[in-house]
Order: C-alpha cells, then sequence, then structure tokens
C-alpha cells in the first residue's frame, strides 16, 4: 500500500461507519472494516438512484415488480431491506405471501398474486413469488406433477400479459453454494433473534440440494425468456450481492436518471 492508499485507508477508518465496522467484530480484521466502509458509501450512492426511481415512478404512474427467488438462506430478505428502506414507503409493498389457504388452492393459481400487483406509481419487491410452483412446491410435495406442468406451460404467457400491459418486470435469483447454506443454517439456528426464519422446508434443504438444482435448473430452461430474462446473482458475499441486486434494477428500468429528489 502506498502513501496514498494508507492516507485513504486512514480516513476511512477514522470515520464514524469505519470505527463502527473496526470494532462491531472480534478479532479485530482491518481489511474487512475498510471494505464494509466502502460498501455503505456505494449503497448510499445506489439508494439516492432508488429514490430517483422512485419519484420517476411516482410521476409517471409506472408499476414496478421485483422478485427475489433462491434457495432458503440466499439473502433475498437482506437484499430487498437495502432496497427499500430508504424509498418512500407508501408507494411501496414487500410481498412474502405465506401457504395458500383452503379457499386459495382452489383457485387458478395465478390469483392470489394478481391481487398483489402493482397500482399505479407502485413497485411491489416479491421474496418469493409464483415461482413457489417452479421450484419449491414440487420439490416438498407441496403440488402435483399435473399443477406444476400447467404453471410451467403458462408461466410465459402470464408474464407476458404482465409486460404488455405495461408493467416493468424484473427477475433476480440469489446463488449460493452449499456450503455457505450450511454455515447460515448454523449461524441462524444459534441466534435466538434468528431462530424464527428457520422453517421446515429449510430443515431439508440440504438434504434436498440436487432436487432443488434439477428444477432450478428446470425454471432457467423454460422461463429465462428475452423479454423476462433471469438475473442470477453470485451471494455467497452478502454485501456485494446487495450492490449488484440494486444496480442491476435501476440498469433494467429505464427511468430519468436526471430527475431532482
Amino acid at each position: 500500500m502506498d502513501e496514498k492508499e494508507h492516507a485513504s485507508a486512514e480516513k476511512k477508518l477514522n470515520s464514524t461507519k469505519g470505527l463502527l465496522a473496526l470494532f462491531s467484530k472480534e478479532p479485530i480484521n482491518v481489511s474487512r472494516a475498510l471494505r464494509f466502509v466502502d460498501y455503505e458509501k456505494k449503497l448510499e450512492k445506489l439508494q439516492v438512484e432508488l429514490i430517483k426511481l422512485q419519484t420517476w415512478t411516482i410521476q409517471n404512474k409506472e408499476r414496478i415488480i421485483v422478485i427475489f427467488e433462491g434457495r432458503d438462506s440466499g439473502g433475498k430478505g437482506g437484499a430487498i431491506r437495502r432496497m427499500t428502506e430508504r424509498i418512500n414507503p407508501r408507494f411501496m409493498r414487500i410481498v412474502a405471501l405465506s401457504k395458500p389457504t383452503e379457499s386459495e388452492q382452489s383457485q387458478w393459481y395465478f390469483q392470489r398474486y394478481i391481487s398483489q400487483l402493482p397500482k399505479a406509481g407502485e413497485m411491489v419487491f416479491f421474496d418469493r413469488s409464483w415461482y413457489n410452483r417452479a421450484v419449491v412446491e414440487p420439490v416438498n410435495g407441496f403440488c402435483t406433477k399435473k399443477e406444476y406442468d400447467i404453471f410451467m406451460n403458462q408461466v410465459n404467457d402470464f408474464e407476458r400479459m404482465l409486460l404488455e400491459s405495461g408493467i416493468h418486470l424484473v427477475k433476480i435469483y440469489m446463488s449460493i453454494s452449499k456450503k455457505e447454506q450450511a454455515k447460515r443454517f448454523s449461524d441462524i439456528k444459534s441466534d435466538p433473534l434468528k431462530q424464527w426464519k428457520m422453517t421446515q422446508v429449510d430443515e431439508r434443504a440440504q438434504e434436498l440440494w440436487d432436487d432443488y438444482t434439477a428444477y432450478k435448473d428446470e425454471m432457467f430452461s423454460k422461463t429465462d425468456t428475452k423479454i423476462a430474462p433471469w438475473k442470477v446473482i453470485s451471494a455467497n458475499r452478502k454485501t456485494e450481492a446487495r450492490i449488484n441486486a440494486i444496480d442491476y434494477v435501476l440498469k433494467k428500468i429505464p427511468y430519468d436518471k436526471s430527475i431532482e429528489v
């Protein structure tokens, strides 16, 4: 590290964020603290752009859907939180639906998702979406083979209709390794503030890893279309994944970057 780089690093570490990052975990790790300060600066700049995106959305009565899919503990929720924490909560929603009710099970599969679509000027973030039926449901036996086949036959037409109606659709898949998932599960189980996150489905995720992979690959092969492509983001390092997810959304939607906020 030359003199200029050393001075820059020293300035970062002597900032409030730098000191917090340096002493928040033991043992003290200077490189980790510097990475975190850089991450916070990048995140702040991107969040300003997200405010511009939302302002453009409101002013032009646009409608935006951002889908987050991925394995259990893949970082979907964390990415959504960073994406939404600075924007106006009155013009955005986070949708994380629970298992369908008996009444919903008798409906057309997409029906309960249609009721969650954005109105004019609104951004909706799905923490898992209709793609539950592409991977989670068949792997865990929550749907029949026929129901799965019908979904796979209809989903591209469903998304085409959304796009033709003027909705902006962004599809993100957060990808982690089997080893990283096991580590995160272990961390969740040992933290009393996070234990509620662990579900019965999560408990079997490692055991069913290969089954998830097979259905995930099939999902990509059938639904990674020209008009509604998937963006796969490597999520083993959470901070990088969050930055990359926000950056992709900003690049995917043609908002007015010169707008004043």
